[in-house]
Order: C-alpha cells, then structure tokens, then sequence
C-alpha cells in the first residue's frame, strides 16, 4: 500500500511550476493505471498544458470527484529557505516544500484514501470515484479545469458531486469547508492629466489629484454583504506615474485594484459601477479589466452531511461553512456539478518554506476515507 507522506514528498520533488507538469501528472496517472482507473492525458493551448482524468467504477451509483492541481507557484528567493523547495525535507514533524500545503499534499491523501477504500471494498461499491487534475491553476488558468469541464461535457462524462482540496483551513484541520466563493474582477485605470513643472501647476493637470478624489469613490461601500458572503470590498494593489523626479507633475498615473464581491452582484455590475464612480471625477480615463470569476454557491445537502459527517468523525470539529478567500477551480466545477472545498491549512501557501505537519497530512487522509466511505454507504441505502 502507498504511504501518504512518501508519496506527499514525491509529488513535491515534481519542479510543476505552473503551467507545467514537470512530469506529476504522468506519475499520478501511472499509479492510477495500476489501480485499474481509466486514464485520459489530454493537453490544451501552444504550451500543451497537461491535465488528467481518471475514473473507477465500482457501481451504478453517483459519480464522485477528487479535483486539484500539481502546479505550485515560484518558489521566490530561494535564499529565504531553509531547504530545497523542491526536494521535500522533514523537520520536527513538519514537511516542506512548495506544494506542501497547496496542494500537493492533498492530492497525496485523496489517492491513499481512495486506495485504502478500495481494498475494504474489493473494488465493489455504489459508484465512480474519478480525479479531475490540472497543472494550470496558479497562473492564468485558461488551459485547466475551465478546458476540462468543456471536455468533458464533450465527451458526455458526468459528475455528480466534487471535492476540490484546496487548503481551505486557517489554523487546525477541520476549521473550514469552503461552500462557494466570492467573485473577482481585476483592473487597470489610467488616469491622463497634463505634464508640466511643479513650480507651475496652473498650467499643468495633475493626474495625482484627480487620483485622490477617484479613490474617495471608489472606496465607497457596494453593500452589506448577504446571508452566506462578506461585503464587497475594494484594494489597491499599486499606484504607478512612472515619475522619477521630484520637479515633474506627471501626465498620467495607473491604479491596479481587484474587487471581491458577493452574490449581491454579477462581475458585468461591479464594472459598471465602477466607471460610474470614476467618471463622477474625471472623463479622461481608459479602465480595462479582466473577470476571473462569478461568486457562486453550488449547495448539495448530501455532499455537505457527508464532508461534515466525516470531519467531525476523525478531528471532534464542527466545521465552519464559509465562501471567504480567494478563486479557485470550484468556480469551473460548480457550472458542472455541486462542490465543496476542503484540504490542508492555508498558513503558509505561496510562502517560503512552505509546510504542512505530518500528523495533519494523516489526519486529512483518514477525513477523506471516511468521506467515501459515508458517501457510498448512504448511496447504496437509498
């Protein structure tokens, strides 16, 4: 039998920055072929981006996906290490590596799981078990999952339910199922003035101003929030006039910001309000920007019982249901099928030394194994 953590420490020493494999895909699918999973590689764009699905059936019952990925992001300096962030090393009962909390490791469980599940049930049981992987999620996310749930409607492949395994925990496993996700538009406002000297600003207009009365409204509140999402909320993640000197009034000036909003708004809105408020202070600005998703909740009572069910059964938790964080894949997946979010702990995701403690990767192999196990008992006593 695979053990999790040696095959946790494998699936890291893959160097799968995105939007490459670097070979993780390949060795996952050939540990599924072992296991009689039907196995399809299918690549999309110039890159060749690789993504894997595999499936077992076992039974005439609903069809159960394991989603992730294997791309990670760069590791950073890599001075800031302790160790190679692509050679897993242990340490007082810590793993590390890139990958190690998102989400290598969770890979890692669901496949030991899954296999351990296999053997009490002699491959026999109400169902499909498949597995939805990618190496296209870290980056822009254009050759993964999106393209997967097109191929797969495509090839008329269904999916009843899915478990994407994201770290969705702030602090202990167990914490935190995440049951949707809000929605985010990035943007980019260029805000034109006129170029001049400073000792002259009657004759020049200075974009910077204009800037300081534009943030005023857009920082304005969209809403209250709504039953199961935070407010709408607006960040600036960088100013640039490209100036270098202290003499100059620049001629233009560009914001980047993102805005995270909830069910209360479709992406389509948020954008038009937003030009809306700008213009309220200036005509003379271009605004482009880029959807990377819809807030959605995608709820299925079943999944939900199940994951909670087996939560509680292996860390005593009762899991908090949130929508808080980031974009992941689910906003593909949940056009297809209704699914939830759960994985390791988030702490250090995207972090140097990035790591996840070994008792959390067993812990979380043990959730997942009894998540099957409910799961196709109460199928096939339906």
């Amino acid at each position: 039998m695979i053990n999790t953590l040696e095959l946790s420490k494998k699936l890291i020493e893959f160097k799968s920055i995105t939007p490459k494999s670097a070979g993780s895909l390949e060795y996952i699918q050939k540990i599924l072929k072992k296991k009689k999973f039907d196995c399809h590689l299918v690549e999309f764009g110039k890159e060749r981006v690789k993504n894997l699905y595999a499936s077992l059936k076992g039974g005439n019952g609903p069809v159960i996906c394991f989603a992730g990925h294997t791309d990670v992001v760069p590791p950073g300096d890599t001075i800031e290490w302790k160790s190679n962030p692509f050679k897993a090393s242990i340490k007082n009962g810590k793993l590390y590596g890139r990958g190690a909390s998102d989400m290598k490791t969770a890979i890692a469980s669901f496949i030991v799981a899954t296999f351990q599940y296999l053997e009490t049930t002699n491959y026999v049981f109400d169902g499909t078990i498949s597995f939805l992987l990618t190496a296209d999620e870290e980056g822009d996310a254009q050759y993964g999952t999106k393209e997967m749930i097109n191929w797969l409607k495509k090839k008329k492949i269904s999916i009843n339910y899915c478990l994407v395994g994201e770290p969705t925990n702030p602090e202990k496993i167990g914490e935190m199922i995440k049951i949707g996700r809000r929605g985010s538009v990035n943007f980019i406002l260029e805000i034109s003035g006129m170029q001049g000297h400073v000792a002259y600003p009657e004759k020049a207009v200075n974009p910077v101003d204009h800037l300081i009365q534009i943030n005023k409204e857009l920082n304005k509140p969209f809403d209250k929030g709504s039953k199961n999402f935070q407010p709408t909320k607006l960040i600036i993640t960088s100013i640039d006039t490209s100036n270098k000197v202290s003499n100059l009034i620049p001629g233009k000036i560009i914001v980047r910001f993102n805005v995270r909003f909830s069910d209360n708004f479709k992406s389509s809105e948020i954008i038009h309000i937003i030009k809306k408020r700008v213009r309220i202070i200036t005509s003379n600005f271009k605004l482009s920007y880029k959807v990377s998703g819809e807030s959605f909740i995608n709820y299925s009572e079943i999944l939900t019982d199940t994951l909670t069910q087996s939560i509680k059964k292996i860390t005593k938790i009762d899991p908090e249901l949130s929508t808080s964080g980031g974009t992941s894949d689910a906003r593909f997946i949940s056009k297809l099928c209704p699914v939830l979010e759960f994985g390791s702990i988030g702490k250090t995701m995207h972090k140097a030394n990035e790591m996840i403690e070994i008792k959390n990767i067993e812990k979380l192999t043990q959730i997942y194994f009894e998540f099957l196990k409910i799961f196709f008992h109460q199928s096939a006593n339906k």
